[in-house]
């Protein structure tokens, strides 16, 4: 993964446009996505791309992008075999994601008008749960109750006593072809900086890909919490099973300062 910051950007409307020209370095951004598995990539050659923050307008195009991108390459959903020839999408999938994109908290990377990377976030408060996600979908419910026991044991905001208001990226996603250039680490440095205008004390990752872990560890995350899968049980028996080297949901966070 990528450390470089972009040799120049230009910033519009408090963040709503940023265009940035990202001069490749001797460094790897090994994998962009949060939850999804991919090869290390390295650096090609220099774009000029902008992070514009999304909104419900970017309903279809973000679902197509996640479609490609996200959505059946995620371990969780890989090993449940969510999304295949048989049943190409997954429609609470779509809804869980898509939840909220009026926020002013989503992010898209794009170039040349098309997206190229997403980030979709969401504000969490200290002793308040996240509503519950009614699922009809028997395979993609399995992965909301894990998500929503996560939720309840890990909370981070144990590590910041003082810090009632927290950010989460729920999903971090770079298209393969634009991998390797940075484009990850903007969309997470300008998460920081939405936080920081929304009075949030820290930010959390949840990631159920080891590859998404070592990527937030690298941009300085800490880890707070892990749960092996094969210690998550249901009725006695082990839910989930991705393959290697995915096994554990860890949670990662970093203060917001």
């Amino acid at each position: 993964m990528a450390l470089q910051y972009p040799s120049s950007f230009q910033i519009h409307q408090n963040f709503e446009k940023l265009t940035f020209q990202y001069e490749p370095q001797l460094s790897v951004e090994s994998n962009p996505s949060l939850s999804t598995c991919s090869t290390p990539s390295t650096p090609g050659s220099p774009i000029d791309f902008e992070i514009q923050i999304a909104s419900e307008d970017d309903r279809e195009r973000i679902r197509e992008f996640l479609q490609n991108f996200f959505y059946k390459d995620e371990p969780l959903n890989s090993f449940l075999e969510l999304i295949n020839e048989e049943n190409p999408r997954c429609y609470d999938l779509e809804k869980f994601t898509l939840q909220d994109l009026d926020s002013g908290l989503n992010l898209l990377a794009v170039y040349d008008g098309k997206i190229i990377g997403v980030c979709l976030n969401g504000i969490m408060q200290r002793g308040k749960l996240e509503e519950e996600f009614v699922c009809e979908d028997e395979k993609f419910s399995k992965i909301v109750k894990l998500l929503q026991h996560i939720e309840e044991i890990s909370d981070p905001f144990q590590k910041y006593p003082g810090v009632d208001k927290a950010i989460v990226v729920k999903i971090l996603s770079v298209d393969d072809t634009y991998r390797g250039r940075g484009i990850a680490k903007e969309l997470m440095s300008k998460t920081i900086d939405l936080a920081k205008g929304r009075g949030c004390g820290f930010c959390s990752v949840d990631c159920s890909s080891y590859y998404t872990a070592r990527a937030a560890k690298k941009l300085g995350f800490e880890l707070h919490y892990t749960l092996k899968y094969e210690d998550y049980k249901v009725d006695g028996k082990s839910v989930f099973d991705p393959v290697a080297p995915h096994k554990a949901m860890t949670v990662y966070t970093q203060k917001i300062s």
